[in-house]
């Protein structure tokens, strides 16, 4: 069975950072193509720098699951600061892209509490070279926020990515 969206919030509901929905169309995840993406998230605490983010990603070999080296800043990576990460892609003071401006998501710390939500929207992925081992297939991905050693958010998803 090929693709097979799904999501998990695996923080236990001990987090104070929660993903209440997520939805990616289509399934699989077409490359280069439209990613049409909903999501939920409320925080009930700000983040703010530095704000850590460890990154597992695993690609189904039949039924083995091979955890991926970090290449690049892409794969099992992890990122001591994310903020900084944000800071370089979309500079301060700018106004955050489309769509996260017209529904109020921000895209720079500190991310203040409260609940956000992205009704669905669509987003371009663009035709990347990606490596081989990246390509088509399942994969599976947990990502773990955290600041000064507090855990903030686990999410768990698992996609297929179909490239042309």
């Amino acid at each position: 069975q090929v693709g097979g969206f799904s999501w998990e919030d695996c923080g236990d509901g001990r987090d104070p950072v929660v993903l209440q929905s997520l939805s990616v169309a289509p399934d699989p995840i077409s490359i280069p193509g439209t990613l049409r993406i909903s999501a939920a998230v409320s925080s009930s605490k700000a983040m703010a720098s530095p704000l850590k983010v460890v990154l597992v990603v695993e690609k189904a070999l039949g039924d083995l699951w091979i955890q991926l080296p970090c290449v690049d800043q892409l794969g099992s990576c992890t990122y001591e600061d994310v903020c900084t990460v944000l800071d370089n892609l979309i500079p301060p003071g700018t106004p955050c892209p489309e769509p996260l401006l017209t529904y109020g998501i921000p895209c720079h710390c500190p991310f203040k509490a409260g609940s956000y939500s992205l009704p669905a929207s669509d987003f371009a992925l663009p035709d990347v070279e990606l490596p081989s081992w990246m390509t088509n297939g399942k994969y599976r991905v947990r990502a773990v926020v955290s600041s000064k050693g507090q855990e903030l958010a686990c999410i768990k998803l698992g996609f297929s990515l179909l490239s042309q």
